[in-house]
């Protein structure tokens, strides 16, 4: 994918993530992206040769929060 294409998209499945932690944990947006933002697993998503940015925004919200729950991300073998 070209640079200008994954530019337009992270922000939208960063939003969708967002948007699914600060329901989850009760958090204002600005709280849920500072929480996102300081994960291992937003490092792999902004980096788009990792490809975890082709995962759906629920399966990125079970890795996330499955990371904060154990402090180890582990990306499925796809």
């Amino acid at each position: 994918m070209d640079k200008d294409k994954f530019s337009a998209i992270l922000p939208m499945i960063t939003a969708a993530v967002t948007d699914k932690i600060a329901a989850t944990y009760h958090l204002d947006e600005d709280a849920a992206i500072e929480m996102l933002y300081s994960t291992q697993l937003y490092s792999f998503l902004e980096d788009e040769h990792t490809k975890v940015w082709q995962y759906s925004a629920d399966k990125i919200f079970d890795l996330y929060r499955k990371e904060i729950e154990t402090g180890e991300l582990e990306l499925p073998d796809y």
